[in-house]
């Protein structure tokens, strides 16, 4: 590796790292709840614990352990009980809230058992109880509690077709809201008449609160005539489960309970507050980027739609630095967040953002001076052991020399089997957080 090249990807490392640490759940949670003489500050929001008789704390998500271990330092003895589904190897020392182990992104027997719990705590909980609910990313999997005649299998196949057939984050949570017991504001039900505080690590575009793992503490705005829409953009008609269609075509004609609306009492003694984001990573990375000597500049935090189209765009915006010093000249770092989505076609191996990486290397072929990472904020990218990959100009050349071909694995949607032999996965290990995706570009001064 020569110097240059290593120098980049040292500082897109480290660019990275910054992002993820910004979004620290633990420090997150900290931030925004803090407990005074014996009053409960959320966000300008004060509970007096005295008017409760007991503090339940519950939740879902990649990230759910250390928000729970930041309540916990927080609240301490005056937690009665808890418990919270976090995706398998996520997980922190705890002291009265249980962790139960579950699958992501295709839900297994362990989120439901650890779901079934959940809703039979907020059963028994009453007027005088204080609920504090933790949401963070991967929540909509960990989190599986059917609505009544559907199986866990049938949640499962749902899941996975709507993963391959590239619907958005938003389409999918519209249809898991619509089969579900606690999704889509059902939660918020389930604890009425409590009091709910609910504090959300978002991994949503645009922090859209009734999208973030399904918006179960908030009203919703789809409905079941939505579900059909989605089924028919995508053609799924006859590849759902058929209890699945019957169930939405069942709700479409008003014979089955539709998800809570604005106004419905279940929110009367809920708040929701949004402790970190993809836009505070996207800053904090910037910082980091300036600190290193970049003209640094956020591109979006609303980057989604197909992988390969993101790509190209990021392509384009290197070569154009390099060719004319916009949108920044060099030393430029261009970062960029959200989550967009692979349509799959291959039987490969492999996530967004290698695949981001490695439709990207094809349009930077020979492109001196440039790097690009992109990496998932909670460490997984897909089903993999990676993060993401990094791509720079040197990139196609490397993988001819080992008889790789980057439209082959492209095709095959297996770009994590193109980077490892290369050594470019990003390796980083559970971050125990989740805002979505972060991506760097950075283009080096040419001499």
């Amino acid at each position: 590796m020569n110097r240059e090249r290593e120098r980049l990807r040292k500082d897109a490392v480290s660019i990275f790292e910054a992002g993820v640490r910004a979004v620290d759940p633990e420090n997150a949670v900290k931030r925004h709840l803090r407990l005074e003489n014996g009053v409960l500050e959320v966000s300008g929001s004060r509970y007096a614990l005295s008017g409760f008789d007991n503090i339940y704390v519950i939740g879902m998500g990649k990230a759910a352990a250390p928000m729970a271990r930041a309540v916990e330092d927080i609240l301490g003895d005056r937690i009665r009980a808890g418990i919270i589904n976090v995706k398998y190897g996520h997980t922190a020392a705890l002291k009265k809230v249980k962790i139960n182990e579950a699958a992501h992104p295709v839900p297994d027997e362990a989120g439901l058992k650890g779901g079934r719990s959940i809703a039979g705590l907020l059963g028994k909980t009453g007027e005088r109880d204080l609920v504090v609910f933790l949401i963070s990313g991967g929540g909509s999997a960990l989190l599986p509690l059917p609505a009544e005649g559907l199986t866990l299998d049938d949640k499962r196949e749902l899941t996975e077709r709507l993963l391959e057939c590239g619907a958005t984050i938003h389409e999918i949570n519209v249809l898991r809201k619509h089969v579900s017991r606690v999704k889509g504001g059902r939660l918020a039900r389930l604890a009425f008449p409590s009091t709910l505080i609910s504090l959300i690590l978002s991994d949503v575009i645009g922090d859209d609160l009734d999208s973030i793992a399904s918006g179960p503490t908030v009203p919703d705005r789809s409905t079941f005539g939505d579900c059909k829409k989605i089924i028919g953009k995508y053609g799924l008609e006859g590849k759902l489960p058929a209890e699945v269609v019957k169930y939405i075509e069942r709700g479409e004609k008003g014979e089955e309970e539709e998800t809570p609306k604005p106004g419905d009492p279940a929110f009367e003694r809920t708040e929701n507050v949004i402790v970190g984001s993809n836009i505070a990573a996207a800053r904090a990375a910037k910082e980091k980027a300036a600190a290193l000597g970049y003209n640094s500049l956020i591109l979006s935090t609303f980057i989604g739609g197909e992988t390969a189209g993101a790509a190209k765009l990021h392509a384009a915006i290197a070569r154009e630095v390099v060719s004319s010093g916009n949108p920044v000249d060099a030393p430029a770092c261009i970062i960029s967040g959200g989550e967009t989505t692979v349509t799959i076609r291959g039987k490969g191996t492999g996530g967004r953002n290698q695949e981001f990486a490695l439709a990207t290397a094809v349009d930077i072929d020979g492109l001196e001076n440039v790097l690009v990472l992109s990496g998932g904020t909670d460490g997984t990218d897909g089903p993999t052991d990676a993060a993401g990959a990094i791509a720079d100009g040197t990139t196609m050349e490397r993988a001819r020399k080992l008889g790789l071909d980057a439209n082959r694995h492209l095709r095959k949607n297996d770009s994590y089997n193109f980077f490892k032999p290369l050594g470019d996965l990003l390796i980083t290990g559970p971050t125990n957080t989740n805002v979505m995706d972060l991506r760097v570009v950075l283009v080096s001064k040419i001499r």
